[in-house]
């Protein structure tokens, strides 16, 4: 088996996402008994313009590779001269899909099994800061001539892999890697595949991280280590890049899949991470406000932003607010045009809302007027809900549930079974405080939607935390509760 044939093999590219990498040269070594037998390097004309930054790395440009070989032409010498061989490169997931790229642009599939120096570094040479080639290459006296040209590359590689099969005599490690099975074989070259052994299979978020700690991609699963290992799988161009910058993984438990959504959200608004496109955006809102105009008239109108206010009042799209609006506008027998449902005249004349009571033409007492309005704005207040949803928990015997006061998501935690939690108070003590966005509302109301009433349990009347006496807490099943949760729990 020693007599296995190796190619040590790097290619140069015009740079890019996967798709569109073309390669500019190709070095590659055949390695056998620990001695090279064979190498073969070209430039390749890659049928597209060399960006400046490539050409100032590599030190190719266009006029360098314009009467070179285009790929189909050295296709053939190279599906040969890597036959029967093992695909061996220093971060092996990149060189081998460029190749398996333009192999696919041809219509012919290329199939090899790969080796990483990197990860083979790791395992077998562990306890450097940096196992990129150079640097590890300076670490452990390795001559290192012509870096970023494929040749140059190529016989530094041939030297690192000469003493890695020396550390390996028996190829314990080697065959591992080797194996399809293995997780060796799909994962990020700088990712210890302890990190990946040490996640759970259980619910809760993951933070991938680059190697300054910095979190650049956030994520909720219900099996964290399946999840995870999905993204390494995939062939997609976001997924390799998000695998190479990945040094270290991060994982939370959050016991079920509602506190995991929540949770995932925050480190979003937190860390802003570079591979997250989802909720990274502030959506408009809709609050109802109030003001007074000239005549000392209190108007409503709808207020339109991008942050999450303390309003009892917040809608998450504008059909949903105008509702609302009509709503109170009618129940307590308001003007439609101080209620901004319209603008056209001086005298009201809504299509629906017909039993104003005439202010709008001057018949109407001002502070009668105001005080209808500020028993509207009261109403908003009072049918604003508080409840908490309960869930699974991290361990046995454990709950964990989200919090939601007046209306306004507050936080989530975790208290024991056996914990008697009768009081609204009673949740202060184990409630983790959050900043309640739309993202987080969306998420809550997208639960209730799909749940019901299920583990919602109810607070009377709206209270404060902290030195306010508390209201027995009630489970409820009835339908009127159910149909407050969803019409004055203002999610829009």
């Amino acid at each position: 088996m020693h007599s296995q044939l190796f190619a040590i093999i790097d290619v140069e590219t015009t740079g890019g996402g996967i798709a569109g990498n073309r390669i500019t040269e190709i070095c590659i070594a055949l390695l056998k008994n620990g001695e090279v037998v064979d190498k073969y390097t070209t430039l390749v004309n890659p049928e597209r313009d060399i960006p400046q930054y490539i050409t100032t790395l590599t030190g190719i440009n266009n006029e360098m590779v314009a009467n070179a070989p285009r790929f189909f032409e050295v296709a053939e010498k190279i599906e040969a001269f890597t036959k029967d061989a093992i695909f061996v490169a220093h971060n092996v997931s990149f060189d081998y899909n460029v190749i398996r790229g333009e192999f696919r642009l041809l219509g012919q599939h290329y199939n090899r099994k790969k080796l990483c120096t990197v990860r083979l570094s790791r395992k077998l040479i562990p306890g450097h800061l940096s196992y990129s080639l150079g640097r590890l290459c300076t670490t452990i006296n390795i001559p290192h001539l012509n870096r970023h040209r494929a040749e140059g590359d190529v016989d530094a590689t041939v030297i690192l892999f000469q003493r890695l099969l020396s550390l390996d005599e028996d190829w314990e490690t080697i065959n591992q890697f080797l194996n399809p099975r293995s997780k060796q074989a799909t994962l990020p070259p700088h990712l210890p595949a302890e990190q990946i052994d040490e996640l759970p299979e259980e619910a809760g978020i993951y933070l991938f991280k680059n190697q300054k700690h910095k979190v650049i991609y956030a994520g909720k699963a219900k099996n964290i280590k399946k999840r995870v290992l999905s993204h390494f799988y995939s062939k997609k161009t976001k997924e390799y890049q998000l695998g190479q910058e990945t040094h270290f993984i991060d994982f939370e438990l959050t016991g079920n899949e509602l506190l995991a959504l929540l949770v995932e959200s925050e480190h979003i608004r937190k860390h802003y991470p570079k591979y997250n496109r989802a909720q990274k955006w502030p959506a408009t809102t809709y609050q109802i406000i109030s003001y007074e105009n000239q005549r000392g008239i209190v108007q409503l109108a709808l207020g339109k932003t991008k942050t999450q206010n303390d309003s009892v009042s917040t809608f998450y799209n504008r059909t949903e607010a105008i509702e609302k609006l009509e709503e109170i506008c009618e129940t307590f027998k308001l003007c439609p045009r101080f209620c901004t449902l319209q603008s056209n005249s001086e005298k009201c004349s809504h299509y629906r809302i017909k039993n104003c009571e005439g202010i709008c033409e001057g018949t109407e007492n001002v502070e009668d007027y105001n005080a209808k309005v500020a028993a509207a704005l009261q109403s908003l207040k009072d049918n604003t809900l508080s409840f908490a949803i309960q869930g699974k928990g991290r361990v046995k015997d454990e709950i964990g549930f989200a919090f939601v006061m007046d209306g306004q998501y507050k936080g989530y935690g975790y208290f024991d079974r056996n914990d008697a939690i009768c009081n609204i108070e009673d949740y202060e003590p184990f409630l983790k405080l959050q900043q309640a966005t739309y993202h987080t509302h969306a998420i809550i109301r997208s639960h209730l939607k799909k749940q019901g009433e299920r583990n919602v349990v109810h607070f009377e009347k709206p209270i404060q935390l902290k030195n306010k006496r508390a209201t027995k807490v009630k489970k409820s099943s009835s339908k009127r509760a159910s149909e407050n949760v969803f019409s004055h729990w203002n999610l829009g």
